[in-house]
């Protein structure tokens, strides 16, 4: 397929159905406060895409998602500035080396751990959800020294993570700030996908200058993904914290197995 003289490496009804899947992803996401990109990759791997270009394209899409997802957020007052300082520049830091390096460490590594984390914390999330009824929605204002370098150590390794993977690693990074930063979901939320907005940014730069991008699928998939994340940001404040859980839970566990299944993908 080619727009404006450039050259895509998918096909008219390839193109397709990335833009369907990326809509739905970008829905889902928003609603969340996930990018996840995670879903969205293997299919660029099922359509036989090369990896690297799959993993700038797919970080930008997310990037773009995340970016759309986040301006409702910000209106909102979702966002934790302090979170976003404390672990947005570790991670902007980490996701720029990550994607410069990517080359030296095996994905199916990096993938299949992730993977094993996030089903993990998807089960847990469940359990959370049906445990209690979370009826405080202010944010947690107890933040001790150890809470915030833990939280700029944790920003850093994912950020190297996903630059290096081609994600933005919003679903290993959002549990992180629920459970160890004390954050509320909802803020959580909003707040993860500000950062994840940062990191994709940082993390496209170093698949950008080695020209690891497909401009076109970047145009019809970010566009796609833009809407269906501004229009799934709409219900995060709209929901009961146990049923943003539960739908937080839910979404880990399919990311989890999409992540261990993408490992032995690569692996193979």
């Amino acid at each position: 397929m080619e727009i404006f003289g450039i050259t895509s490496i998918a096909n008219l009804w390839e193109t397709l159905v990335l833009i369907l899947i990326s809509f739905m992803v970008g829905l889902l996401g928003g609603f969340v406060g996930l990018a996840l990109g995670t879903i969205r990759l293997p299919f660029f791997f099922l359509f036989g895409f090369p990896v690297p270009v799959s993993a700038g394209t797919n970080i930008i899409i997310s990037t773009l998602s995340a970016a759309t997802g986040s301006i409702r957020n910000v209106r909102e007052g979702r966002i934790d500035w302090r979170i976003v300082i404390i672990m947005g520049i570790p991670t902007i830091i980490g996701a720029f080396a990550g994607s410069f390096f990517s080359t030296l460490i095996h994905e199916s590594l990096l993938i299949g751990l992730a993977g094993i984390l996030v089903f993990w914390q998807g089960i847990e999330f469940l359990f959370r959800s049906k445990m209690f009824e979370l009826t405080n929605e202010s944010t947690s204002r107890s933040f001790t020294f150890y809470k915030a370098a833990t939280g700029a150590g944790i920003g850093a390794a994912i950020g190297l993570y996903g630059g290096a993977v081609g994600l933005i690693a919003g679903s290993i990074r959002l549990p992180a700030i629920i459970r160890i930063l004390g954050l509320n979901p909802r803020i959580a939320s909003g707040t993860n996908l500000f950062i994840g907005f940062l990191l994709g940014t940082f993390g496209f730069a170093g698949h950008g200058v080695r020209g690891e991008i497909d401009i076109p699928l970047v145009i019809f998939l970010g566009i796609a993904a833009m809407i269906g994340s501004f229009i799934g940001a709409k219900f995060t404040g709209k929901v009961k914290l146990n049923l943003l859980l539960s739908s937080i839970g839910v979404v880990f566990i399919v990311v989890g197995a999409l992540l261990l299944v993408n490992a032995f993908y690569r692996f193979n």
